[in-house]
């Protein structure tokens, strides 16, 4: 055996597999020779390798010889070939593997108590889950459904890695072939609607789209996602089914694509008149579209073949919120364009495909968390627990909320497998072993989606459960607060619209009110915007907003530490408001230094006349040309903004630095002095050109052209670096409402 195992690991590590393959029909020992020092054997090595043909001869090798037991070897870490193929996303090496023996193979767990199944979920591989689930549930075998394949030691299932990981295609058909997960917890008390909530970059409320971006944004036809029909047959698929193309024709297969959509726009006709004004006319309407979800439980009940056209005819309608559908070419037009010049600017598709899986993401995610909310069973009762209306719910209590039932897992020989899988536990029994547990402890949804800012899951939660609005978490901090706290803006102002004052009136188990935690500032960095200064200014802008929000008197003075808001403020932002003024001194010291070096230039300039002047009038000798009075103006205007800039600069310097200046004094300086820097570098540049006209004269006044255009590069690139920054401080200071992460780094 010990030559067996030298010899397979050495013919397995220079890839020749068909000597593997005549050693398995040789040699049955070599069925079972572990090769490594980690217990793999010859079949993992060809699982990782990616060798579907030599898979299939070596497991038809093994049933020839009536070994299926070799299938079941597991690693030092517990994983079989099975794993390995799993993880690996093969169908055709699952289907080989797991039909020799579906029952136990499918359920052997490793040492992490993950099943084959399990890791097909884990890592998004969607079709060799579905391909091992048919195999373990085909009609011929009739079994019933396994929770127990489902989840791992530390209690996650398959749908709260499936969140996790964005594979929301994935989630979608567990949640259907699996539904007692959507109710399942892990060992911390969360459930796969907790872990949607915690992932704020999933929805359109926790990322924001350039405005050409979003134009493209919104006019991405994209599929709802469906429960698919014919499972059996999406099993049986293989990876040769699929098309593939070298990744560098990416660029050209998608610009087809495109094109074969703009060829509509000759047979299309629509009217132009009022396009525009449509358009921003509906532009406070632009949002994350929610996912209608009647529909898909209208397919559910049909018959197989008009479930399948249904779908068909759903999946062909194009329709989004922006734009109504006879603008649908136009905007493939646009689509078009834009994929042209990015790539013309080198980035090819990439960030339309970019922006496309950005808007699956977000479409695909609202209509998870609407499945989920569907079988949520955190606001219903049953026989042992009842949940009664609070009594500031009034009437919007919903009794259609009763008909949900809790899901309870118990612990035991069969860990984490549903109560109606287990034959010997009553319910009663279930209830005592559940009774110390910390579960309860655990944040709601409806308080981590407003933590994160996810407004989707905040509005549909209270549409369907309107008692969790008073839900709080250990600190006693209701959805009211903690958006204040977190600094989520787009979610207050929502809370606001509903009018519900007694919400906004609650304080924490510190005393502290809504106006308390939007005067204290934390250890992160709460608005993505640069700059210590305009932190600042946005942190005061959100305590007036959040004052200024309710009636005078409205929020209590002070909390169980005897300190007001004020007091508050002050304290927590001494750190913010020193690098504040550090950052607004050394902005304001290059700024002037660069403005009374443009001023000193100005002036010259302007005290000097191109030709001279009339010896006999005293008048410029070129002052009926145009270029002159061009010179002569560009000259003054320089030198204009250049001393004001200087003057504001240095008003800048000396200005008084407290917590209420940065409000609204100090920003609007500095948008004063930044301006008139810029109009002073434009003009100072106009005023050379315009004077070394008269150098060059009528010899090569031609060629001059470019050469000044060259001359305007070192303007564009310190526009460039310092635009950003300016556009960053009008958009700051004239806001009304400071905005919580509006520009994203990435997709």
């Amino acid at each position: 055996m010990e030559n067996i195992n030298k010899y397979l690991f050495k013919i397995c590590m220079n890839g020749e597999w068909n000597k593997v393959i005549e050693t398995y029909m040789v040699d049955k020992r070599a069925h079972k020779a572990t090769i490594t020092r980690s217990g793999d054997t010859a079949m993992h090595a060809a699982v990782c390798d990616g060798q579907e043909e030599v898979v299939e001869q070596l497991v038809n090798n093994i049933i020839n010889s009536e070994q299926q037991e070799a299938l079941q070897i597991q690693n030092v870490r517990g994983n079989t070939a099975l794993h390995f193929a799993a993880s690996m996303g093969s169908v055709r090496m699952c289907q080989h593997i797991a039909k020799v023996n579906p029952s136990s193979l499918i359920c052997i767990r490793n040492d992490d108590g993950e099943t084959p199944l399990f890791l097909a979920a884990l890592h998004g591989r969607k079709q060799a889950f579905l391909c091992l689930h048919h195999l373990y549930h085909s009609r011929d075998r009739n079994i019933p459904i396994n929770y127990s394949n489902c989840r791992r030691n530390d209690g996650d299932t398959i749908l709260h890695c499936a969140i996790a990981g964005n594979y929301f295609e994935l989630a979608f058909q567990i949640i259907h072939l699996y539904e007692d997960l959507a109710n399942s917890k892990n060992k911390d008390g969360l459930s796969p609607l907790h872990v949607l909530a915690s992932k704020p970059s999933s929805f359109g409320s926790g990322s924001r789209l350039g405005r050409f971006e979003r134009v493209v944004y919104e006019g991405l036809p994209i599929k709802n996602l469906e429960v698919d029909p014919n499972c059996e047959q999406l099993c049986q698929r293989t990876n040769e089914d699929k098309i593939s193309y070298p990744e560098n024709y990416q660029t050209f297969v998608d610009m087809l694509r495109v094109m074969r959509k703009l060829t509509n726009i000759v047979t299309y006709k629509f009217p132009l008149k009022g396009f525009l004004s449509k358009m921003f006319a509906r532009k406070d309407q632009i949002r994350t579209r929610t996912v209608d979800l009647e529909a898909t439980e209208k397919i559910a009940n049909k018959p197989n073949g008009a479930e399948t056209k249904s779908s068909e005819s759903e999946a062909t309608a194009w329709s989004h919120p922006l734009f109504p559908a006879n603008y649908s070419c136009c905007l493939d037009f646009f689509m078009f364009v834009f994929l042209v010049m990015l790539v013309i600017f080198g980035k090819g598709s990439s960030r339309l495909n970019q922006i496309r899986r950005k808007k699956e993401k977000h479409v695909w995610s609202v209509q998870i968390m609407n499945e989920l909310l569907k079988r949520a069973s955190m606001y219903a009762y049953d026989e042992y627990h009842e949940t009664k209306p609070h009594p500031e719910s009034g009437d919007n209590f919903r009794e259609s909320s009763a008909s949900y039932s809790s899901e309870i897992f118990v612990e035991g020989d069969d860990a984490f497998i549903p109560e109606q899988h287990q034959p010997s536990t009553t319910k009663g029994e279930a209830m005592q072993q559940n009774k110390g547990n910390d579960n309860d402890k655990v944040e709601t949804p409806i308080l981590i989606a407003a933590k994160n800012g996810v407004t989707e899951m905040v509005e549909k939660i209270l549409e369907l459960f309107p008692l969790a609005v008073h839900d709080m978490d250990a600190d006693k901090k209701n959805i009211v607060l903690l958006a204040v706290e977190n600094r989520q803006s787009h979610l207050y102002e929502f809370l606001l619209k509903r009018n519900n004052q007694n919400l906004f009136m609650k304080v924490d188990n510190e005393g502290n009110s809504a106006l308390h935690l939007a005067a204290k500032l934390g250890r992160y960095k709460p608005w993505l915007i640069p700059g210590a200064a305009l932190q600042m200014h946005w942190e005061i802008k959100w305590y007036l907003f959040v004052r200024g929000s309710m009636p005078p008197h409205f929020f209590i003075k002070y909390n169980r530490k005897k300190q007001t808001p004020r007091e508050i403020f002050s304290e927590t932002h001494k750190d913010l408001l020193k690098s504040g003024g550090e950052w607004l001194i050394k902005t304001s010291e290059s700024c002037s230094f660069v403005s009374v070096l443009i001023a000193t230039v100005a002036f010259a300039t302007s005290a000097s006349i191109p030709g001279g002047v009339r010896s006999d009038t005293g008048h410029p000798t070129l002052e009926e040309k145009p270029a002159f009075n061009v010179f002569a103006l560009s000259a003054l205007m320089a030198l204009c903004c250049a001393v004001t800039a200087v003057v504001v600069f240095l008003s800048l310097l000396t200005s008084r630095q407290e917590a209420q200046d940065f409000g609204d004094s100090l920003p609007r300086k500095l948008i004063v002095g930044l301006t008139s820097l810029f109009m002073s570098i434009a003009c100072m540049l106009v005023a050379f050109c315009a004077g070394h006209l008269f150098v060059l004269k009528d010899n090569l006044v031609y060629a001059a052209y470019p050469i000044y255009g060259v001359s305007l590069i070192p303007v564009t690139l310190f526009a460039l670096a310092q635009f950003p920054l300016y556009f960053d401080l009008i958009w700051a200071t004239f806001r009304k409402v400071p905005m919580s992460g509006y520009k994203t780094t990435h997709l």
